[in-house]
């Protein structure tokens, strides 16, 4: 796979979903956690969805339980929490690993695209990938990385 939009992957409904079908806009991909210190950065992933989806943002959310059980939640629980804590509204996908032989294909391709510092790895929940609008991974923010940093990089490029 040579590009984000030649990945499928599962909404947390259980429909295959093609990524290709958000071609032409910049996507943040993102591995999350209910339970996770960084889980209240939900409210910030929602209020820069917002602030900018009708300028082409759409952020992809991925939970995972990979890293000290904290997603362990089936599809309908994960919606529900998003929802009712955070008033969540970007999609979210159905849980996946992003580590290991069972890691999601798409996270295998955006890890090797945007390694970080330490090596390939996803080193914790709220790891976040920014895809350019024409499929390429262009930027790997650390789970510390607020979405305000992530605005100020944006507003830049938008």
């Amino acid at each position: 796979m040579n590009n984000f939009y030649d990945f499928t992957a599962e909404d947390i409904g259980g429909k295959l979903i093609k990524l290709d079908k958000y071609q032409g806009q910049l996507v943040l991909v993102v591995n999350v956690a209910s339970h996770c210190g960084f889980t209240p950065q939900y409210d910030g992933l929602e209020k820069l969805y917002k602030d900018y989806k009708d300028k082409g943002l759409v952020i992809l959310a991925f939970p995972c339980n990979q890293f000290a059980g904290q997603e362990p939640g089936d599809a309908a629980e994960i919606a529900s929490f998003c929802k009712l804590n955070y008033g969540v509204t970007f999609p979210i996908f159905a849980k996946v690993n992003v580590n290991g032989k069972e890691a999601h294909p798409l996270y295998n391709y955006l890890k090797s695209e945007l390694p970080d510092i330490l090596g390939a790895r996803i080193k914790w929940n709220f790891t976040k990938f920014l895809i350019d609008r024409t499929g390429k991974p262009i930027k790997r923010f650390a789970p510390i990385d607020t979405p305000d940093k992530i605005e100020k990089y944006l507003s830049k490029i938008i």
